[in-house]
């Protein structure tokens, strides 16, 4: 005789530890390695009328579904997307039709209910065929609504979502919930830029010099924090209204702004000579592209192909500007040397 299928209670309430990992998840790259294991979780005590849902295994994501389900007792099937969220899982291919059909198999999800409908998120619709779940398991596929919070009432409507319950939506505040995790990955480069600058700065016919360093490296930091605003923060905030469409180029507009209001409006260019000059004003601008191009992954203006045409042409322009501004930055130190 076989053993029953196998599952994992939860409950739709949240710790103090599911807390500090939602915190975590905003503001570094913790969210890389926040997973739950894949399988079959049972939410409240469901029985085998009540309905399934499936979603993928990113901690965070798990987490909000099972607390936006506080009233509803359903399965919960938890897809093996490597802690990658619903969107972008589907759009690598990791929460797809065969990772669907096998989680079911192994899971003996036809055992543990009697009806024949599981409810996938709409925005799994690029990686999921309907037909083909269908044709191999006898489970027809729905598509849920956009948002998990939707769920509730979507599951009272008898599995009916309105219009609303399907847009796609990007507004300030969910722009500016995923902004502190852009800033957090940026903020992380800056240590070693820190150190590049001061090196730079205080690097002279006598060896390096700490003094000097500082006086010459700081307008370096300002400029530096400058571009992690421009491309981490602002690019976010104000993405529907900059007319542009790629992202690095927004990046790119945004940090020639900030570069030139530091340098010119907060005085930040006295002192420096033309080529030092030139430097900042290719290599901040570029680092803000490269900063807003990595928020293409976080939001639904865009798909895989979009991204990686984006990153295609992004590629050489960034290293064209990486070796300009380290001409210049080389001629500079030179002039002041007296060598040129």
């Amino acid at each position: 005789m076989r053993d029953p299928p196998h599952f994992t209670r939860t409950t739709s309430e949240w710790t103090a530890d599911d807390r500090r990992g939602a915190i975590r998840c905003r503001v570094g790259r913790f969210r890389m390695r926040y997973k739950v294991e894949p399988g079959l979780y049972a939410l409240g005590r469901p029985d085998a009328d009540s309905p399934v849902l499936a979603t993928a295994n990113y901690r965070l994501g798990f987490d909000t579904l099972r607390r936006d389900l506080r009233d509803v007792t359903c399965w919960i099937l938890v897809l093996d997307t490597n802690g990658i969220n619903v969107w972008c899982a589907a759009g690598a291919g990791r929460f797809c039709t065969e990772e669907l059909i096998g989680r079911m198999q192994k899971t003996r999800m036809a055992e543990v209910v009697r009806h024949r409908t599981i409810i996938v998120p709409q925005l799994c619709a690029t990686g999921v065929s309907a037909h083909r779940v269908t044709g191999r398991t006898g489970f027809t596929v729905l598509f849920g609504p956009v948002r998990s919070a939707d769920i509730p009432e979507y599951l009272a409507r008898g599995c009916i979502a309105t219009p609303q319950m399907r847009a796609v939506g990007f507004g300030m505040r969910d722009r500016l919930v995923l902004a502190p995790m852009e800033i957090g990955q940026s903020l992380m480069r800056i240590p070693a830029f820190a150190f590049a600058a001061l090196l730079y700065a205080g690097l002279g016919p006598d060896g390096v010099n700490i003094g000097r360093a500082w006086a010459g490296a700081w307008p370096l930091f300002a400029l530096g924090l400058g571009s992690v605003f421009a491309g981490s923060l602002l690019v976010p905030m104000l993405l529907p209204y900059i007319p542009l469409r790629s992202f690095a180029a927004r990046g790119l507009a945004l940090g020639v702004g900030v570069t030139a209001a530091l340098l010119h409006g907060a005085g930040l260019a006295a002192g420096m000579d033309t080529f030092l000059l030139a430097g900042c004003c290719i290599f901040f601008p570029a680092a803000s592209a490269f900063m807003a191009l990595s928020f293409t992954g976080a939001t639904p203006f865009t798909s895989p192909s979009g991204v990686r045409r984006e990153i295609r042409w992004f590629i050489p322009l960034g290293i064209a500007a990486a070796v300009v501004s380290a001409v210049a930055l080389t001629l500079s130190k030179l002039r002041l040397w007296g060598l040129v």
